[in-house]
């Protein structure tokens, strides 16, 4: 008889494009996303917990430069039936909860939803297959007060969250100025549509290749673009990219439109609706412009916080008309050094034809997202969020006998509010339990032998302190500042909790 192969051994990696967080990653983005539940919550939107996984065919087909549906997401067939896939977004699930429950839910309905999201592309530094969003979305509402609204939310979030006025700014735009624009591009668009109608071939794709390159407005700038639309140019590496291949006749409407910001919303608005000239779309999505930024205005949401801004795209083909990007506009510096903005956090707009697609009636619904890891990130740039968690409280073990008395000592601490554990490794080594509670970032070590049991009291060892004055100091400094003290039992938590609080 053949001898048995041993199966190997599974390889302990986490999968590409895939990453584990820790303590204190978990409990700031925990507390992150509080913050801005709280935000949402104050501006009357209820929370949504939908399905991780959905139908293909609800998915759609609307994720960035993919052309079928379940090649960008993570999807398998069900028993030879329906395929199914990871949400890659919460957007899609929303307009699915919406035509599903819609005789139920009020109308407009106003959610927000967290959670995870799951995007199979290729991943890069910073770029996870799985991250986090936080998205609020207004549905029912045709009224342009709705997208004015959840612009003057963001900005609040952002402010709530610890970004300070001044270091980010909510940028505004609206896609039906974008097709006006098209418009004395290309031709005519079809009403209701956001497709061009083809005079050729490639006129699609030639307006898609005018959305990429405008999108790359802030990198190469309007040389860089005005090159991009025509022949093309060459990179910073030397390499040559090959433009759309529009006459300077056609390219000038596009640069018209990217160049019309302003100092202030007036003067841009003025230039938008000379971009857009005769288009009918057009002047219909700058008169929106103003007056998203007339109720602003009002709320006390000036030029400082929120800004009409043409360069403003975004990738998504969903969107129908005003879209928005939060940018952080602090500096911080790249892996080689060089200073950079630190970008974009979060993004939404219109997006009327989204619901459509399963009730075949238009439903208007604007919305925004919030990436969540990305926006931790910031706050680390600007040393809001330290990547320290001070852990437990740890009640060493000196007899094992005497493990109910720890486990008592434990409870009380607990019941005082206070995060406490007892070591539960082999107490045979002390310095081993100092080692451990070091590791675990704790505070405090409580230690009481036999001898400590009898008199009635505890040892209070201040490990952060002990720390500190390991490192620097002198032994006559190490005498008049111990580390250590004895203190009754009954006193115990006083003065744990005085420790704490003194390094809090």
């Amino acid at each position: 008889m053949a001898k048995q192969k041993k199966q190997p051994r599974p390889k302990a990696i986490t999968p590409k494009g895939f990453r584990d967080y820790f303590g204190h990653e978990v409990t700031e983005r925990t507390e992150m996303l509080q913050t801005i539940a709280g935000v949402y919550h104050r501006y009357g939107f209820d929370a949504l917990e939908s399905s991780a996984v959905e139908t293909v065919e609800a998915l759609g087909k609307f994720l960035p430069d993919v052309d079928r549906p379940n090649e960008g997401v993570f999807a398998w067939q069900e028993d030879d039936s329906d395929w199914v896939a990871l949400r890659y977004d919460l957007t899609a699930p929303l307009a699915r909860v919406y035509a599903q429950y819609r005789n139920d839910l009020p109308t407009p309905y106003r959610r927000y939803a967290m959670g995870p999201v799951w995007r199979n592309e290729k991943p890069g530094p910073g770029r996870y297959r799985q991250f986090y969003q936080c998205d609020a979305d207004t549905v029912g509402a045709p009224s342009v007060a709705a997208d004015a609204e959840i612009c003057a939310m963001l900005a609040d979030t952002l402010e709530a969250v610890g970004i300070s006025r001044g270091d980010y700014v909510v940028r505004v735009n609206n896609r039906k100025v974008l097709n006006g624009v098209l418009e004395n591009v290309f031709g005519t668009i079809e009403a209701g549509e956001q497709n061009i109608v083809k005079s050729n071939p490639t006129g699609e794709e030639k307006k898609q290749a005018v959305l990429r390159t405008i999108d790359k407005f802030d990198k190469v700038g309007e040389a860089g673009v005005r090159e991009l639309l025509g022949k093309g140019r060459l990179d910073q590496s030397g390499a040559y990219i090959d433009g759309v291949g529009l006459s300077e006749e056609q390219a000038a409407p596009v640069i018209a439109f990217l160049t019309s910001k302003e100092a202030d919303a007036e003067a841009t608005l003025a230039n938008l609706r000379q971009a857009v000239g005769e288009s009918v779309v057009g002047a219909v999505g700058v008169r929106e412009l103003e007056q998203i930024a007339s109720l602003l205005l009002a709320q006390g949401y000036g030029p400082d916080r929120i800004v009409i801004d043409p360069s403003v795209v975004r990738g998504l083909g969903y969107y129908t008309g005003p879209v928005f990007e939060a940018e952080l506009t602090f500096e911080i510096t790249d892996e080689k050094g060089r200073p950079r903005q630190f970008g974009s956090v979060a993004g939404g707009g219109r997006y009327d034809d989204l619901v459509k697609r399963f009730t075949g009636q238009a439903v208007p619904a604007t919305g925004v997202s919030i990436g969540v890891d990305r926006l931790l990130a910031a706050l680390r740039e600007k040393g809001r969020i330290t990547s320290h968690e001070q852990g437990p409280v740890v009640v060493t073990v000196m007899d094992r006998d005497r493990m109910a008395d720890y486990q008592s000592m434990v409870a009380e601490l607990r019941n005082a509010g206070i995060r406490a554990e007892v070591y539960l490794g082999n107490p045979k080594n002390f310095g081993n339990q100092l080692k451990y509670a070091d590791k675990r970032n704790s505070p405090v070590a409580i230690i009481q032998g036999s001898d400590e049991a009898e008199r009635g009291v505890v040892q209070i060892k201040d490990l952060i302190l002990g720390a500190q004055i390991a490192e620097n100091a002198t032994l006559e400094e190490w005498k008049e500042r111990p580390s250590q003290f004895e203190v009754a039992r009954a006193d115990m938590i006083a003065k744990v909790r005085e420790i704490i609080e003194a390094h809090s």
